[in-house]
């Protein structure tokens, strides 16, 4: 495990800049409990330092995993984010949508978010921006990026697709054998 280089913590930051805009701050300059970004095999990991400084002590071919994993570099050098990040996406999510309970079964199964399934969607998201995607109960479901802005989804037919789902809580099940791996 090690720290991240420069060019890596650019491409990181860029893509959660995305999802949660200028709140990438709350991830990194927490007083009460810091964090710190490590990679172990193309995966970064989002760790409290003072695990961080525990797994120092454990040798890299037997540590598989620490903290919560944000997603992984791809061979392009390009991020790809995880669903495992979803929990830290949500708290300090800039752009929301909130699914109806009969738009839900059709995200968690791999779907893209409808208009006919939206329930309520945040003002001014523009187009291609990073949003996670809620029940109507507040539970974070996915994240994904809008296809249009609030604006231009208003006007929409009920087929059309307001967010392209790039991860859901549903692939815990369906790509449990390679989730992880």
């Amino acid at each position: 495990m090690r720290q991240l280089t420069e060019e890596e913590t650019r491409v990181l930051f860029e893509k959660l800049a995305g999802y949660i805009g200028r709140n990438i701050s709350n991830l990194v300059d927490s007083k009460e409990q810091p964090h710190v970004f490590r990679l172990q095999k193309d995966r970064v990991y989002y760790v409290p330092e003072n695990v961080a400084r525990l797994a120092t002590s454990v040798a890299r071919p037997n540590l598989i995993s620490l903290g919560a994993c944000l997603g992984k570099f791809t061979k392009t050098g390009k991020f790809r984010i995880h669903v495992t990040a979803l929990p830290i996406l949500a708290p300090n999510a800039k752009y929301k949508v909130w699914i109806k309970p009969n738009g839900e079964m059709p995200f968690l199964y791999g779907n893209h978010v409808l208009k006919a399934h939206i329930g309520k969607m945040s003002e001014d998201i523009p187009e291609h921006a990073g949003v996670i995607v809620y029940s109507m109960n507040d539970i974070p479901l996915g994240f994904g990026v809008s296809s249009k802005s609030t604006s231009e989804c208003r006007d929409m037919p009920p087929t059309g697709i307001v967010a392209f789902r790039q991860a859901d809580i549903g692939e815990y099940l369906r790509d449990e054998d390679t989730l992880f791996t």
